[in-house]
């Protein structure tokens, strides 16, 4: 593909779109607390598909059917472990957080963590500030790398220059409006992304031969039912590997916080699980057809734009990776916004400037994204890993760190701040480190199982324990 083909006019009219909805969104954000949480003012439907879209990005037309692929149809109880857990959250954790953060006026996740363990020595926040920062780093480099693929097959130039393009292109757009651009431009994707996800494996599925044998079809569907006790456990497995992550995605957890009217929530609850379900089964989909199409792909990651090439226009081509590339910076902007608001609101104004104004944190959250995407593309000019791994590791990470604590905070009024500390530092250890030690040991185990139990139950324990001293 050259400058000129009809493909980078697409992407070209689609960034313009999106840039559109950036500035239009720009004028809502008058303060760090628009900048950060959208005022708390957001629309139902916009925070079901902003908690959602923001959750995909690349990896669900990327890496997800990559899997499927590669390994066959029983990497998606991948799929049904996502579909259960994030109807969990939505359930028994989004209400009561949204309730909760408004009554301690936090505006980040991690100030509602301090709140909660009434800690005043600020330790809380440099844990919850270090965790995030490593995780999101390998986070926000793996959707870099997303974008690096994208624009390669969509416009002919080296990898690195493309997550530079990638990376110029995310930065004004994320320092336009900040959580309020986002959670609108995911509301324009996401449906957007619906269509498309759909729209390619169905026409994929009509362009196969009829000469293609469906042996390999019924092969998949045999496996996907677990008919021994290993197949079962390895099924539990992998839905638990990703579903448990769910509880604690500060990304996802902060749209929940940014809601208008938390009686509406069971609104959102079911536009985003229809949303979820549908994409997670086209992106399967993907994958199946993928294997009946390719009988050997160099870099299964590239799947579902191969099968875009097979059956689109050059135009209609353009258009489908421009949304790729749309939602991959929005999902990015989502996991940026929640550094660069540690950085400003719980280092900047609570521990070195506490009389800072909304106008200075703002200006302070603004200037650190620069220095997150200076740390993400650094990781992404390497390609450490698959984009499935990298995105493992993060998730995986996030989940053990946070989730337990996002859970007990929720549960108990108040924690003791050495049973928040214990959480926090052993979910992101264990999870962080336990990839050696399957490497040292020639195992898979998934990381966040151990790391989230681990944690949820120091978390409990040491608060126990202290409480019980306390009262002697």
């Amino acid at each position: 593909m050259n400058l000129f083909s009809l493909e980078v006019l697409a992407l070209c009219l689609y960034l313009v779109a999106l840039f559109g909805v950036a500035i239009f969104s720009y004028k809502k954000t008058q303060n760090s607390s628009d900048f950060i949480i959208g005022g708390r003012k957001m629309h139902f439907f916009v925070t079901a598909l902003a908690a959602h879209a923001s959750d995909m990005s690349s990896w669900i037309f990327l890496g997800y059917p990559a899997q499927v692929y590669t390994f066959g149809l029983k990497s998606s109880w991948v799929a049904i472990g996502l579909i259960l857990f994030m109807y969990l959250n939505w359930q028994f954790i989004a209400q009561k957080l949204r309730q909760k953060t408004a009554h301690y006026e936090s505006l980040t996740l991690f100030s509602f963590f301090e709140s909660v363990a009434k800690d005043t020595t600020g330790f809380t926040r440099v844990l919850t500030g270090l965790m995030s920062l490593i995780f999101y780093s390998v986070y926000i480099s793996a959707g870099l790398m997303g974008l690096g693929l994208l624009l390669q097959n969509l416009v002919t130039i080296p990898y690195f220059i493309a997550i530079v393009f990638g990376i110029l292109i995310v930065i004004p757009f994320l320092l336009l409006g900040g959580f309020v651009t986002l959670a609108w431009t995911d509301l324009v994707q996401g449906l957007f992304l619906l269509f498309v996800i759909v729209l390619v494996p169905f026409l994929s599925w009509l362009h196969l031969p009829s000469s293609v044998s469906l042996e390999t079809l019924s092969l998949d569907l045999k496996q996907f039912i677990p008919t021994s006790t290993s197949g079962l456990m390895e099924a539990l497995l992998l839905m638990f590997s990703w579903g448990l992550g769910y509880f604690g995605q500060p990304h996802i957890l902060t749209k929940f916080m940014g809601i208008n009217d938390p009686k509406e929530i069971p609104k959102s609850m079911v536009v985003g699980m229809t949303w979820q379900t549908i994409t997670l089964f086209a992106a399967t989909t993907i994958g199946l057809v993928g294997g009946l199409t390719f009988s050997k792909l160099a870099n299964p990651e590239l799947l579902f734009i191969e099968l875009s090439k097979e059956t689109l226009s050059p135009f209609l081509l353009g258009l489908v990776l421009s949304a790729i590339i749309g939602v991959t910076i929005t999902s990015m902007g989502a996991q940026i916004l929640v550094v660069v608001s540690t950085l400003a609101e719980d280092f900047y104004k609570k521990m070195f400037h506490k009389e800072a104004t909304n106008q200075q944190v703002l200006i302070v959250s603004r200037y650190s994204t620069l220095f997150v995407a200076l740390i993400a593309i650094t990781i992404a000019s390497f390609q450490p890993a698959s984009l499935f791994d990298l995105v493992s590791y993060a998730w995986f990470g996030l989940g053990a760190s946070f989730g337990p604590l996002v859970i007990a905070s929720l549960m108990k009024k108040h924690l003791h701040r050495y049973s928040a500390w214990a959480g926090i530092l052993t979910g992101g250890l264990v999870s962080g480190s336990f990839p050696a030690l399957n490497l040292f040991l020639g195992t898979s185990f998934p990381p966040l199982i151990p790391g989230f139990c681990l944690s949820l139950i120091a978390i409990f324990l040491i608060d126990f324990f202290l409480r019980t001293q306390d009262t002697k």
